[in-house]
């Protein structure tokens, strides 16, 4: 079992950035896939972006490309996700998540994920 905790959420004004980390205990995170979601208020949660379990590879979705990047610390079992470049737009709680499974793949749908946090808020002022 991983018990995932996300923070580093808060109120920043756009143009701004922030860091989230997604801290893992129970288990090592060395051997999951980890990906992050977003949802925004009377939206569906959606995929924001991925990083395989050795961290060579990464995947986002269009809209954070360019502006977010996602690392991971396997010494400290502990990713992140660097926002930069914020928009309103991002506002949003965001959560971390694992893939139990070892995948070529970085898994960009929610139910692929077994393992979540609790999510932290992330709200970017205009």
């Amino acid at each position: 079992q991983v018990q995932l905790q996300e923070s580093g959420g808060g109120l920043v004004q756009a143009g701004g950035s922030l860091r989230l980390s997604c801290a893992a205990s129970g288990r090592t995170l060395s051997n999951y896939n980890m990906g992050w979601f977003r949802q925004a208020p009377g939206k569906e949660r959606e995929f924001v972006g991925g990083i395989r379990w050795g961290g060579a590879n990464t995947y986002y979705v269009d809209s954070v490309k360019g502006r977010f990047t996602i690392s991971r610390d396997n010494a400290k079992n502990t990713v992140y996700l660097q926002m930069n470049s914020l928009k309103p737009e991002d506002t949003a709680v965001y959560y971390c998540a694992a893939d139990p499974f070892v995948r070529t793949n970085i898994m960009t749908t929610s139910n692929a994920y077994d393992y979540w946090g609790q999510g932290t808020q992330v709200t970017v002022a205009s």
